[in-house]
């Protein structure tokens, strides 16, 4: 990707309103996680590290990704204290050290090997140290959007529990969410489908559309602190390594 294009990514991940909802989703998760402090928190897949202030709240941060060029603009971006290394999952791992906390949001179905992936970060989890995941929901959700995204598949509750389960890791929790705007979702993809189009990059809304959406997604933070949501477009999972409490 072009410079250009890592910079109009920043720009989408700071603004648009999926990802800023999401962000207040995982705050929130982060929060009933009751982390030690100056928790060593590592995320798989930081991009241009849009979540990398928020889990600096935290603790200490370590962003590993692929791409130098989005390393470059998230310290461009002044991505907080976070340690930015260049690197894939699961090899990029190898040498780190372990984490009280790492996190894979929307990076796992981005990986062929996800078993692998999953049981590196497993590796990197300190004693009662937590893995937090958020993947996309149901393959039969697949379209236009996920092959422009370069994903290798979508997951069902049993598929990411079976995944944890052969790397090593314990589900502790798991949820759907993106459940209030479901069935706007199911619409687009199935227009999209219909049109047999690939997907576009998502382009942030008009203001007062965008600030809707973003309220409506994030009030869900409050319905995941009383129950798992029983459907949705994603699915969030807290696990911890086997034997290692």
């Amino acid at each position: 990707m072009s410079p250009a294009a890592y910079a109009e990514m920043a720009a989408t991940q700071e603004l648009h309103w999926w990802f800023a909802a999401r962000r207040h989703i995982l705050r929130s998760q982060l929060e009933r996680l009751e982390l030690p402090p100056d928790a060593e928190i590592l995320e798989v897949g930081s991009g241009t590290g849009a979540n990398l202030g928020m889990l600096a709240e935290f603790g200490r941060v370590v962003g590993l990704e692929m791409s130098a060029g989005a390393i470059a603009l998230a310290r461009q971006r002044g991505a907080g204290a976070a340690t930015m290394l260049l690197g894939r999952c699961p090899e990029g791992l190898a040498d780190l050290p372990r984490f009280d906390l790492v996190c894979m949001f929307d990076v796992l179905e981005h990986i062929e090997e996800d078993r692998a992936a999953l049981a590196a970060a497993a590796a990197h989890l300190k004693p009662g140290g937590r893995l937090l995941v958020t993947v996309p929901s149901y393959q039969w959700m697949w379209g236009p959007h996920d092959e422009h995204l370069h994903h290798k598949r979508r997951y069902s509750r049993r598929l990411l529990a079976d995944r944890c389960a052969q790397a090593g890791l314990a589900v502790h929790r798991m949820s759907h969410f993106n459940t209030l705007l479901f069935p706007l979702a199911v619409a687009g993809r199935l227009y999209e489908k219909a049109r047999g189009r690939s997907g576009a990059a998502a382009a942030v809304p008009a203001a007062p559309i965008n600030s809707a959406l973003r309220c409506t997604f994030a009030f869900e933070r409050h319905l995941l602190s009383r129950m798992h949501l029983p459907f949705g477009l994603s699915l969030l999972a807290v696990a911890g390594a086997v034997g290692r409490h």
